[in-house]
């Protein structure tokens, strides 16, 4: 349920009828736009009196949500929210580029990708220090070595960092890493994203590889109900029939969870198409659809990556793919 209060509501107003709510046993969500306050009402809202709430002097309108996701839901959050990693801003009008390599294999290649891609203008560096992996025999990334040299990275160019958690475990590893990435085989284990909604940091949820936009919606809601608002929404494709790429990108993503919800919804079109051609056209497009970022891999010798390497950028090409990134946001300003 949201209530709507009347522009000029005073903020003495306003915690009186929160008071008279949370004795009601509801958690309070407050949105504070530019014209109005819109109090979103978390828990048993049947007991709420919907005409008495209606017929306050201070309330606009009272409606029922009908959907299971509260505080990711826009209707709760009217505007965009803007999630901050370091000095860059993702959403609500910020487009941020994330690039780097899909696994972080020796200090030199990270250092060496770090550097190109800030020349080129990346703003935030990416880099896989624990890989979930189909086969066991694959190479499972260098686990805590591998966020140490990401950090020595981090200190060489000034770039945020985000790296990928797969156990909640290793959460003290990652006290320095800007964003924690949540992977598409990570997005229902709840246990992992209610422990990360008692952090602060921002967390860039994943969609699943046969889940529906309003699942990916209820993981961030695990998030969130634990207190951190800061979540930035991924798609990265989806498994369907088609095997001529990877997995199936799904841009009508971006604009339809932009109208669900106020989380910013970034692209990663290098798991979902598997091949470096098809990253720039995908991510081009992405952007063009109103994505407020996207994210690509970045090899500096692709063809011999220990991961992925088939759907790694060099950093020529990503300089490419930026100068046209460019274009495009200018374009549609």
């Amino acid at each position: 349920m949201i209530a709507v209060l009347k522009h000029g509501t005073t903020p003495q107003q306003t915690e009186h009828l929160i008071a008279w709510l949370r004795s009601m046993n509801l958690d309070v969500h407050v949105s504070e736009g530019q014209e109005v306050t819109v109090l979103g009402l978390i828990g048993d809202t049947s007991r709420v009196d919907m005409e008495l709430l209606s017929s306050l002097e201070i309330v606009e309108t009272v409606k029922r949500v009908s959907e299971p996701f509260k505080q990711a839901n826009r209707k709760f959050h009217p505007n965009d929210t803007i999630v901050q990693a370091g000095n860059v801003k993702i959403g609500g009008g910020y487009f941020a580029v994330i690039a780097g390599p899909c696994s972080i294999e020796t200090e030199e290649q990270i250092l060496e990708v770090a550097k190109a891609v800030k020349e080129s203008g990346a703003d935030i560096l990416r880099g896989g220090a624990f890989k979930p992996r189909t086969s066991p025999y694959a190479f499972q990334g260098l686990k805590d070595e591998g966020i140490r040299l990401l950090l020595e990275a981090k200190k060489a160019t000034g770039l945020p960092i985000i790296t990928e958690i797969m156990n909640i475990r290793a959460l003290d590893l990652f006290a320095d890493v800007d964003i924690i990435q949540v992977g598409a085989r990570n997005m229902q284990n709840f246990d992992l994203l209610q422990e990360l909604g008692k952090t602060k940091k921002p967390i860039l949820l994943k969609r699943g590889l046969a889940n529906t936009l309003q699942e990916l919606l209820m993981s961030a809601e695990y998030i969130m109900s634990e207190g951190n608002e800061n979540v930035i929404l991924c798609e990265r494709g989806i498994r369907s029939f088609e095997t001529c790429t990877r997995n199936t990108l799904d841009l009508s993503a971006v604009p339809v969870l932009h109208e669900l919800s106020h989380l910013p919804v970034i692209v990663d079109p290098s798991h979902a198409t598997g091949k470096a051609k098809l990253v720039p056209p995908m991510a081009a497009a992405a952007a063009a659809a109103g994505a407020d970022g996207i994210m690509v891999e970045v090899h500096n010798n692709p063809a011999c990556a220990l991961c992925d390497g088939a759907q790694s950028l060099t950093p020529p090409q990503f300089d490419e793919l930026n100068r046209r990134l460019r274009k495009i946001r200018e374009a549609m300003q």
